[in-house]
């Protein structure tokens, strides 16, 4: 660690380069919350899953925080764009969706629903539903019940 401390890309974002003779040093990594989001098609043609993946897909030129697989789930099941949206606010699910839905057009298949695996944050849900509701003005902080139940509600649409 000492030697790391010296360079460039080890540079503490806070405090100095010297390490504390009875505490140490800690590293604390922090990033945006990860949803990890599958989109349905109704295919079972995985290679079609595999190519959409590839539109949507920051490392191949998609989307800025998205990671994305063609898979089948099951064997002989439907196949699946499966994602890791690391930057929801950059990726909005409903983007994504709405790119998927027109590559399968462009295979002759179509988006039969989607799915979320494990929590979300609620901004990335609503703001899809205000897109896709086309809510003028919303404002879901202040209009989404249960935020104000959770003592939360009041500011802008986070």
């Amino acid at each position: 660690m000492p030697a790391k401390l010296k360079l460039a890309e080890w540079a503490p974002d806070f405090g100095g380069r010297e390490i504390h003779p009875t505490a140490g040093v800690v590293a604390v990594g922090a990033r945006k919350p990860l949803v990890a989001f599958n989109v349905n098609l109704d295919t079972d043609n995985v290679e079609v899953a595999k190519e959409i993946a590839k539109v949507v897909r920051a490392s191949s030129g998609g989307f800025r925080g998205i990671k994305a697989l063609g898979l089948l789930p099951v064997p002989g099941g439907r196949a699946q764009v499966s994602m890791n949206v690391v930057d929801y606010e950059a990726a909005p699910l409903y983007r994504a969706v709405e790119v998927i839905r027109m590559e399968a057009a462009r295979w002759g298949a179509r988006v039969m629903g989607t799915e979320l695996v494990g929590l979300t944050p609620a901004k990335a849900l609503i703001d899809s539903a205000a897109y896709y509701l086309q809510l003028e003005g919303f404002e879901g902080r202040r209009q989404v019940l249960e935020y104000h139940l959770i003592g939360s509600g009041g500011g802008k649409h986070e």
